[in-house]
């Protein structure tokens, strides 16, 4: 028997690390190759890590909210004399980056103990009995929010400005001791509040967070311009009523209005396949394979966004489970790293909320999503070949946000008008079983 090391495998496209939630099997435990033995999360999704070996797992390397660079080691296992290590087949160049990156982890050791082993001054906290100073400065207050300090532990800061008010080198300090001892109020005992005692503070969960920041990036890289264009959905709704029956009938599922929307816009991009690119510096990258994101909302509240890989390459029937199941699993949290890789182009249901009509923000680094409103009886004008006629028909606006630092309003509209033409011929013959 022998012992290898398992490493952190890689969990999708631009994923560099990943935090550590659960280790889901204790040391000394027997493992089979593909068992999950711990949970991770990357900045994209929540996911399960299969073990590569078959064995005994002798000792974990790594602890729940430890950060761990993809490809560094996990576990130890013990394994049978002649299981080759997965390490053995790494090339020379990646072999001497790693034998540097142990010299380096190793000073950085050595640094940490030395500062760890020098006295640490008390830090003083404000006395208990002191009248609390209730005013804190804008600054304060920023500091305060981008560190998750409600107000009750505010309190416990001692001040050294006027009137004993926090300055902004206070609750430095204080963060700075937070980070080491924990904060000097317990956080199941600070209750959601307000600074000005009005408002609830309702603190950002990760995910959140995320996208949070990639919204605000978006914006900020990206040069947006959305067209629109009203589309008459009245042949695609007009099928939908007729097959939904027995679609739900014979697979125990529901045949929505994404898969035909998805099925259009892949159409779509191969006619024009310049809107499936990405900009990396001064270089457009244009992409093969047409990977279509949809945007899912989770019961919670935040937004995540599986890719259906290669979707040009499904039938409407393909594509009606495979939208089923992604969303299916993304509300129940199990979908996994590569679901959520490789997107090219990005779609947005928002007439399931009853909207009309929005202006989406580009998923990066792609430069284009497309967001579909609520379909709504109305009035329009019919042309025939006998003339004009006034109609009921069911119309839906398209909403169409590009990037225009490499897409021009022609190539931006015209795709636009090109999904529209789809939907509006839509093929009312065909089966969906």
């Amino acid at each position: 028997m022998k012992i290898v090391e398992m490493v952190m495998p890689p969990m999708g496209e631009s994923i560099m690390e990943c935090t550590v939630l659960h280790l889901l099997a204790e040391e000394g435990s027997k493992v089979q190759i593909d068992d999950s033995i711990l949970e991770v999360a990357t900045d994209k999704v929540d996911t399960e890590v299969p073990c590569a070996y078959e064995g005994t797992l002798t000792k974990w390397l790594v602890k729940v909210d430890d950060v761990v660079p993809i490809g560094s080691a996990v576990a130890q296992i013990e394994v049978a004399d002649d299981v080759v290590a997965l390490e053995a087949e790494t090339p020379p160049l990646v072999a001497v980056e790693a034998e540097v990156a142990e010299s380096v982890a190793a000073l950085e050791k050595d640094f940490q103990t030395a500062v760890s082993r020098m006295p640490e001054p008390a830090y003083e906290y404000a006395p208990a009995n002191a009248a609390v100073n209730s005013f804190y400065s804008p600054l304060v207050l920023s500091i305060a929010r981008q560190e998750q300090i409600p107000v009750e532990e505010l309190k416990v800061i001692k001040g050294s400005g006027i009137e004993n008010r926090v300055t902004k080198d206070d609750i430095l300090t204080y963060v700075e001791h937070r980070r080491k001892k924990g904060p000097a109020v317990a956080p199941a005992a600070v209750p959601a509040t307000s600074l000005n005692g009005s408002n609830e503070i309702i603190e950002m969960d990760r995910m959140r967070k995320m996208i949070s920041q990639r919204m605000v990036d978006s914006k900020r890289i990206s040069a947006h311009v959305t067209s629109f264009i009203e589309t008459d959905m009245t042949p695609v709704v007009n099928w939908r009523e007729h097959v939904k029956a027995e679609y739900r009938k014979k697979t125990g599922d529901s045949i929505t209005f994404t898969p035909i929307l998805i099925e259009a816009v892949a159409k779509a991009i191969k006619d024009y396949p310049l809107i499936n690119i990405s900009v990396e510096g001064d270089k457009i990258i244009k992409k093969k394979d047409i990977n279509i994101g949809m945007a899912v909302a989770l019961p919670d509240g935040n937004l995540i966004v599986p890719v259906i890989h290669n979707a040009d390459r499904y039938d409407l029937p393909g594509l009606a489970r495979k939208v089923n199941d992604l969303a299916k699993r993304a509300r129940e949290n199990r979908l996994k790293a590569d679901d959520l890789a490789g997107g090219t182009y990005t779609v947005s249901n928002i007439g399931a909320f009853a909207n009309l009509m929005g202006t989406p923000i580009i998923v990066q680094p792609q430069v284009a999503i497309m967001a579909f409103g609520a379909i709504k009886k109305k009035p329009a004008v019919i042309e025939t070949p006998q003339g004009d006629l006034l109609g009921i028909r069911s119309m839906m606006f398209v909403s169409h946000s590009y990037d225009h630092r490499v897409v021009d309003g022609s190539l931006g509209g015209l795709f636009l008008k090109r999904v529209n033409d789809y939907l509006e011929n839509f093929d009312t013959h065909r089966t969906i079983i």
